[in-house]
């Protein structure tokens, strides 16, 4: 995991190859077309992208009427702004008619940085996993956002893309794919179970690494599937270890952290710690001291499974 890539990257870049493979894609943005990378596809292919300006509710309109005529159209915009002030148009206008539009935000999470609490969205996989028909993903690297990508382009229906602005390790090969509902052991573990997504992935296997000097052999799992959450494979894991920490860069209100205590509570009652943002705004740092100061960095994963081991016991 040497090379760093944010997988924002993967946006601009993917569409281009989607276009030039004769994959009929477009892109709207608003007004932010450099930020979330969708300019390299007006570089390409100027036709293919539509600026509309500082207006998300007319971004997702837009969107909505291009998928009507026959487009699969991906949308760009910061998380906060693309389902924040848009979420009526979201709702109405593409879920409730199941069209082929595809939310790919490129800044979400504390690890947005300097921009501060009122751009940071920990608020985002909540509102878009309780509409009906909306898939969610939140890819671990940049490798995992094109797959993520790919797969919403080929599959009809509404997508919400978590991307983020920050440079994280290069995880998975480039032959990796992308599957909906899956979760990848990425470490094998019997004491404890890390179910990570997106940027938490990395901190979850340096949490497992630290956890290993104790003697503490920690499973890692990346849920890069949000909705349709991969339940067999987090109950299978829970069921194995006996104990589960989630890890995310989101509130621990209605993401990750709720969906499979939900999980959980229906099939395989286990203990359970979330890691996350605790029902506080973010706040403006940079993304390594942010982590640390919510306690999301992988020495915080690690002592929450400690704790958790311990009130086991």
């Amino acid at each position: 995991m040497s090379e760093k890539r944010a997988t924002r990257e993967a946006l601009g870049e993917t569409l281009v190859e989607l276009v030039n493979e004769g994959v009929d894609v477009v892109a709207v943005d608003a007004d932010l077309s450099g930020s979330t990378t969708t300019a390299k596809l007006g570089k390409a292919h100027p036709e293919r992208l539509f600026n509309v300006g500082i207006a998300e509710q007319n971004m997702i309109g837009t969107a909505a009427g291009l998928a009507v005529g026959g487009k699969i159209a991906f949308t760009g915009s910061f998380a906060v702004f693309a389902t924040g002030r848009a979420y009526d148009q979201v709702r109405n206008t593409v879920c409730y008619s199941g069209l082929d539009v595809k939310l790919t935000p490129t800044h979400a999470g504390i690890t947005v940085g300097p921009d501060g609490g009122s751009h940071q969205m920990l608020e985002d996989i909540a509102l878009m996993r309780v509409l009906p028909g909306m898939r969610v993903l939140v890819p671990a690297d940049y490798i995992a956002a094109k797959a993520a990508i790919r797969l919403a382009a080929a599959t009809p229906g509404p997508f919400y893309i978590r991307l983020g602005r920050a440079a994280v390790p290069v995880i998975y090969d480039d032959d990796y794919t992308f599957e909906l509902g899956q979760a990848r052991v990425l470490r094998e573990g019997v004491h404890v179970t890390l179910a990570a997504c997106g940027v938490m992935v990395e901190q979850a296997l340096a949490a497992a690494d630290a956890l290993e000097l104790d003697g503490i052999h920690a499973e890692v799992l990346d849920i890069s599937t949000i909705k349709p959450l991969p339940t067999e494979a987090i109950i299978a894991s829970a069921r194995k270890t006996g104990a589960v920490v989630t890890c995310e860069e989101h509130s621990i209100i209605g993401g990750l952290g709720s969906a499979v205590a939900e999980a959980l509570g229906e099939m395989s009652p286990t203990p359970l710690a979330r890691v996350g943002v605790r029902d506080v705004f973010g706040t403006s740092g940079e993304p390594a001291e942010l982590m640390e100061h919510f306690g999301l960095s992988a020495p915080h994963i690690a002592g929450a499974a400690r704790k958790l081991l311990e009130q086991r016991r």
